[in-house]
């Protein structure tokens, strides 16, 4: 009846991975328990937690577990551990990716294990040499080390003299005097089908195409329910704005700017990520993220004082920067690497402990999965280090090659790259001192927008001011010449028009593609025959009904 009753939780939560560990003490069982806890979510059942929950006296010490497991095993030939894991299965939510148990000692437990869970079970079996076995016993702290030595522990327990008779029966046997506990996690994870070098491509990449501000989170929000992980890279010199349910506006400067529209994804902000740490908690605060939602790379570098002084004195004038310090901090990352002299990262924070995850390793579970991944690019290619008209260009590659190597993602695993272009193009103003903040070909002024798509003008005056620094925008026609130079750079599959009502602000009132005023789909279509792509996403305001989605691809299952 048991067996029957574990067959069907199996069946429920098919979903579900069981990994059973066998070894010796010392052996690493309790080190690769703890990777898989970490990096895939697992939930651990420790033998002595089964023994506690049907021992009517509790033990406390090792030998007193292990009499009481013997007792057990004498009782039912080791059937205890099948119905123990079979109760803390039926504990457990469908969203529990992995059950590991820590250990079986006896074949028979094993046995009754397999017979229960059939084919969602892995057994690991993990063992060393006796001398090194030792040598961790002696590096144990002596509040669990009960016996001076490990050949002591071995001729008090006989299932200690005889756990090696479950490497014959294992699936997978390591010698961990060989290798480290991340090597027992990459080992045993490609058992469990964790392999993200075979799996099909699953991540999308928002590029912007001109010098940003093109709209870039109004398409993230748009998308974002269809993604289960969402990933930012970037820094807080790039203000990301959507339109929320309450008809307000909220900026993002650091998390991912789909957290509103999708509140089950997991949010990440990758390693190449720059953080202001004030900006950061506040988001943080303002969108109620836990650590179970909220992921940081700990090798994200954070901004102090002295980068955004540094770039207002040397750069805010000079270029048009937002100093909001994004640059210096990354100098400060490349440059600091004297052991004595290191830059703070996001992983030195204490009060950002709980948050911090190697998300190299969270998106390797995820592509294994089949998990749907969108990676928000900021600012725009036009503004790129390499690639824009230096010295009037941002501190990092803003392409979609770029962004990707900042998160930590390989082009391997790309499926579709959307890039966002204006209808008319815009570059912060110009400074103070009259300085250009960068070449921006066929300028023209709001006005003439103004007089060509019929928005007022203080409509306009009031949309064309930067996210981050609230400074006027410059504006000017959309340059064709730059639009082939994004696709080169870029390769998108895909183009996202925004601000079409700038074309004609009767395209605000437009809910499908036909109804579009005839000069823009005139120059849709032009879009179309220059780029060679479909224009897939088309935005006539900023609204809660603002996108026209002419994709023939979409995530929904």
């Amino acid at each position: 009846m048991i067996r029957q009753k574990c067959r069907d939780l199996a069946g429920i939560f098919m979903a579900i991975k069981i990994v059973v560990l066998s070894g010796r003490i010392c052996s690493g069982k309790s080190s690769l328990a703890k990777l898989l806890e970490q990096n895939l979510g697992a939930q651990v059942v420790r033998t002595k937690d089964l023994i506690s929950d049907v021992s009517p006296i509790l033990p406390t010490t090792r030998a007193q577990f292990q009499d009481a497991g013997d007792a057990l095993d004498r009782q039912d030939g080791g059937r205890w551990v099948a119905i123990g894991l079979s109760q803390r299965l039926a504990g457990c939510d469908e969203s529990t990716p992995v059950l590991v148990l820590d250990s079986v000692r006896i074949p028979e437990q094993l046995a009754e294990l397999r017979t229960a869970f059939g084919g969602v079970l892995t057994h690991v079996h993990l063992k060393a040499k006796h001398s090194v076995i030792e040598e961790r016993y002696q590096a144990r702290p002596s509040s669990i080390r009960e016996f001076s030595s490990y050949s002591e522990a071995e001729k008090h327990s006989t299932t200690e003299r005889e756990v090696d008779r479950l490497e014959a029966l294992a699936d997978l046997v390591i010698d961990t005097d060989r290798c480290e506990a991340d090597d027992l996690y990459a080992r045993v994870s490609a058992r469990m089908g964790i392999r993200p070098g075979i799996a099909s491509p699953c991540v999308d990449v928002i590029v912007g195409g001109q010098y940003g501000s093109e709209g870039k989170g109004n398409v993230v929000h748009y998308l974002a329910p269809e993604y289960e992980v969402l990933v930012r890279v970037g820094g807080p010199n790039a203000g990301h704005k959507v339109f929320t349910d309450n008809g307000s506006a909220y900026t993002f400067h650091q998390v991912p700017s789909g957290a509103i529209a999708n509140k089950k994804a997991v949010l990440v902000i990758g390693a190449g990520a720059v953080i202001n740490l004030a900006t950061l908690r506040k988001e943080i605060q303002d969108l109620s993220l836990s650590p179970r939602r909220l992921v940081i790379d700990g090798q994200a570098i954070l901004i102090e004082d002295k980068d955004i002084e540094w770039e207002k004195e040397k750069l805010k004038e000079s270029i048009g920067s937002t100093a909001s310090g994004v640059g210096y901090a990354t100098s400060r990352k490349i440059n600091n690497r004297d052991p004595h002299n290191l830059p703070r990262l996001a992983r030195d924070v204490p009060e950002l402990s709980a948050y911090i995850r190697d998300t190299v390793e969270l998106f390797a579970e995820s592509i294994a999965r089949g998990s749907r991944i969108m990676l928000e690019g900021t600012q725009g290619t036009g503004l790129s280090l390499h690639h824009g008209n230096y010295p009037h260009v941002t501190s990092r590659v803003t392409t979609a090659t770029g962004c990707l190597a900042e998160a930590g993602l390989s082009p391997r695993h790309v499926r579709k790259v959307i890039m966002v272009c204006r209808t008319f193009p815009i570059r912060v103003g110009n400074t103070e001192s009259g300085n250009s903040s960068g070449e921006m070909r066929k300028e023209i002024n709001l006005e003439e927008v103004s007089r060509r798509s019929g928005i007022d003008l203080e409509d306009l005056q009031r949309t064309e001011l930067t996210s981050t620094t609230r400074r006027k925008r410059r504006i000017a026609e959309f340059d064709w010449s730059q639009f082939r130079r994004s696709i080169v750079l870029n390769g998108p599959t895909d183009i996202a028009l925004t601000f079409v009502d700038y074309l004609s602000v009767r395209n605000r009132e437009a809910y499908r593609y036909e109804q579009l005023e005839s000069s823009t789909l005139r120059f849709i279509e032009e879009l179309e025959k220059v780029g060679g792509l479909p224009v897939s996403l088309i935005s006539t305001a900023f609204s809660h009904r603002n996108i026209i989605d002419r994709r023939a691809w979409s995530n929904s299952r």
